[in-house]
Parts: structure tokens; sequence; C-alpha cells
């Protein structure tokens, strides 16, 4: 029964991370309540979401959503990020990481109401100054904390003026490449559970399919109203478990 909850936490998650990003506050905190260790149910996710990412950028690159000349540089960028992320996790507290991901989700939160892009723009993603920074800062979040990383690179690719269905292709391309990094740590540490990690796996891959279906229909204009939503619902969450 346990591997059945943990495949159906998987799907929702997925699809939601597909969307938006915000996924871990679905999975992480049910895999807790459920007496996952919490070093192993973030192992988990990564693990999960590495190969669930690939999967999903794989789809929209077939459909030509997205080029491999544009994106592959994304991949150093990111891995770098998230490697550096796990090393750094390791020496910071537990207060100091749920105050950045707070900062950060406020500020992403704020700054979504300053620009009038709405994920409606065709610029390509261009290698510069913005987006290499953009792109290993939030990978070394992720290697740090992870909840949000997905929401916070949205915000990046709108205020970049990248459509939408492209930038669901780069989040997931670098989404992958920070999970593959910060994978890495928490396999060579000897905090996976694996009989856990292959049933949320499962469940990530058939969420990556119903999420890049769902993003193929979804319109630009509501982007950004989900976005905020998640946002909003990533800060109350790491709130309240300061809190409580």
């Amino acid at each position: 029964m346990e591997f059945v909850i943990l495949y159906l936490i998987g799907i929702i998650a997925t699809t939601l991370r597909t969307l938006a990003g915000g996924g871990g506050m679905i999975s992480l905190p049910v895999m807790l309540l459920m007496g996952i260790p919490v070093h192993s149910a973030i192992g988990a996710n990564k693990v999960s979401n590495t190969i669930s990412s690939i999967s999903s950028f794989y789809h929209l690159y077939k459909k030509k959503e997205v080029s491999l000349k544009e994106s592959l540089w994304m991949i150093p960028v990111s891995l770098g990020g998230g490697i550096t992320g796990g090393f750094i996790a390791s020496k910071l507290s537990g207060d100091k990481m749920y105050i950045l991901a707070i900062f950060l989700l406020i500020f992403a939160f704020i700054t979504s109401f300053m620009g009038k892009n709405h994920f409606s723009g065709n610029e390509p993603l261009r290698m510069n100054r913005v987006s290499i920074s953009g792109l290993f800062g939030i990978g070394m979040y992720d290697g740090l904390f992870g909840l949000g990383q997905g929401t916070l690179m949205f915000y990046l690719f709108d205020y970049m003026n990248i459509a939408y269905i492209r930038a669901v292709a780069l989040v997931r391309l670098a989404t992958f490449s920070s999970c593959f990094g910060a994978a890495i740590t928490y396999i060579i540490a000897g905090k996976i559970i694996w009989p856990v990690t292959l049933a949320l796996l499962l469940g990530s891959l058939t969420g990556a399919h119903i999420g890049v279906r769902i993003v193929e229909k979804l319109k630009p204009k509501y982007v950004k109203p989900l976005l905020r939503m998640f946002t909003i619902a990533l800060i109350i969450q790491i709130l309240a478990e300061r809190v409580f």
C-alpha cells in the first residue's frame, strides 16, 4: 500500500511541477508523514525528478518546441549549481535555509507584478549574465533546499520573455541538470531507499507525460496566476513548517 501511495504522489507532484513548479510541496511533506527519513525523502525526490524531467524535455524536444543548440549550455551551469548547493547544504543550519527560501519566493512573487510579460514572448534563450547567474543560482538553491525551484525558474524565463511551452522545456532541462548533481551527492552518501525511490519515480514518469499534454493546451495568460497561487502556497507551507 505504501508503494501505491508513493506512485500516486509522484503522479500528482510531477504533473503540478511540470505546469508551474512546486511539486515538492506535495511529495516531500507526505513522504515525511509516512515516516520516511528526511534525507531519504529529499534524495528520492531528486532521483525521480532527474528522470521525469529529462522525459518531459525529450517529449517537447521531439515536437521541436526547443532546440539542443539553444539549450545544451544550460546543463553544466545548472549541474554546477546543484552540486555546489549540495555541498553548502551540509554546512548551513536549517533556519538559514528556510529564511533563504522564503526570501527568494517573496522576491519572485513581488517581481511577477512588475513586468508586462505573460509568457507570450518569443525570445530565444541567450547565454548572458542574467541567464547564467540565474540558472546557476537557482540550481544551487535546488541543491540546497529545492522547494519552489521550478517556480523560480519559470519566473526567470518569463522575465527573459520566453514563450510558456518553451519555458516548460527549458525548466525541465535545467531541473534535470541541478537534480542530477544533487542526486549524486545523496546516492554517494547512501541516503537513498531504492524501493521508495523507484515507486516515486514510476509515478513521476506518469505525471511528466500528463503534465506536458496539459501544457500543450494551457493558454499563456493563465500561467502567471497559476505561478502566483503556487508561490503563495509554498510560502505558507514553509512558514507553517517553522511554526509547527
